[in-house]
């Protein structure tokens, strides 16, 4: 059974369930940052997981905390107990990894902060599940076998809800929406890389709305 959250992280993840979709960002330059989330929040989206995948991520977190106060700010690709604590420290309001820490969950549970460890086997699911992580990165989606793959563990893990990343866009976003045991998606292309490199902020914007539309039209069908 996934953990009963505190009051905080089960507010963190009504959020994450409202968004439907999480734009995952890899940044460059902290400079593309704000722009970024202002053209996001434009669309009707204000949240962001930012990845430590750069050496700009753990800054662009900080910078993004203080000047989007009521945004939804994460950390994502956080692996160690360190990176964990480093992105609590400079105001992430939920963390991603894509597989499971003990240490890192733990760590954010204690901190009232949202934990979301990367999953994809039912023996990872359960490791999660007892590490006290109560919603589940489903990662690498798509090449593991996608909608149909989550189907098959619904039966097992009914309870378990789940936010499936890689590989999905705006072609497959409903037909994850469509499972009552999906939270919400990751996904990065309404922020790329290369548009982000161009400043194509206008581009960022489009895509995103496309997003949102996306998540009411899939929401009406559930």
């Amino acid at each position: 059974m996934p953990a009963d959250p505190s009051p905080a992280i089960a507010e963190s993840i009504k959020r994450v369930s409202e968004l439907g979709i999480m734009p995952v960002v890899e940044l460059v330059n902290v400079r593309q940052a704000e722009p970024m989330f202002e053209a996001l929040c434009a669309a009707g989206l204000p949240a962001a997981e930012v990845t430590l995948r750069t050496a700009a991520g753990l800054e662009a977190v900080r910078i993004l905390a203080k000047a989007f106060p009521e945004g939804f700010i994460g950390a994502g690709t956080v692996r160690s107990r360190q990176d964990a604590a480093a992105v609590i420290d400079a105001g992430a309001q939920f963390v991603v990894s894509p597989g499971t820490d003990a240490e890192v969950v733990a760590l954010c549970c204690q901190n009232d902060v949202l934990a979301m460890p990367g999953v994809c086997t039912p023996t990872e699911i359960q490791a999660a599940l007892r590490a006290g992580a109560a919603l589940l990165k489903f990662f690498p989606a798509e090449p593991l076998g996608g909608v149909s793959f989550l189907k098959a563990l619904a039966g097992p893990f009914r309870e378990v809800r789940f936010v499936p990343t890689g590989g999905i866009n705006a072609n497959n976003l409903a037909d994850y929406l469509g499972l009552a045991q999906v939270a919400a998606c990751g996904g990065s292309w309404m922020v790329a890389p290369g548009l982000l490199a161009e400043a194509n902020f206008h581009r960022v914007q489009d895509l995103a709305a496309e997003a949102v539309a996306i998540v009411a039209g899939a929401r009406q069908h559930v």
